[in-house]
């Protein structure tokens, strides 16, 4: 296998001293790691509703995808992290508008997170598989 780890920021961004890469491209497959809903100039988290929160995450998803020349469509995985379970079905009311059929596979499990995060995602997308929507 001769394909080549290539790291991806949004427009040029860099992380300070986390020790990651917002999203990594091997061959056609397009990795994005934990996004938050965290502002890209301030680092700080922004808003304080699940659904301000997963529309700035997914926004956030979104960044990293189309700076790997990827779509939200291009997605076939997502992993969901909710800090509170009970915000279930008000966070995939928002989730619901950024993605098209057929949707992702996905895994929404519970966890503690950082600094007042109410959600995190990451993404598994394969570069040009939404034109074969089906």
């Amino acid at each position: 296998m001769s394909e080549k780890k290539i790291a991806i920021y949004p427009n040029g961004e860099k992380p300070g001293l986390p020790p990651y890469s917002p999203g990594i491209v091997v061959g056609q497959l397009v990795f994005v790691a934990g996004q938050g809903p965290m502002d890209t100039v301030s680092g700080k988290v922004v808003g304080t509703t699940i659904e301000e929160q997963t529309d700035l995450t997914l926004k956030n998803v979104k960044r990293v995808l189309d700076a790997a020349g990827c779509s939200m469509d291009d997605c076939v995985k997502v992993t969901a992290h909710l800090a509170n379970m009970d915000d279930f079905d008000r966070y995939n009311a928002v989730y619901r508008k950024f993605f098209n059929k057929p949707y992702p596979t996905r895994t929404t499990v519970q966890s503690v997170l950082w600094g007042g995060m109410l959600v995190e995602i990451d993404a598994l997308a394969v570069k040009g598989c939404a034109a074969s929507k089906g």
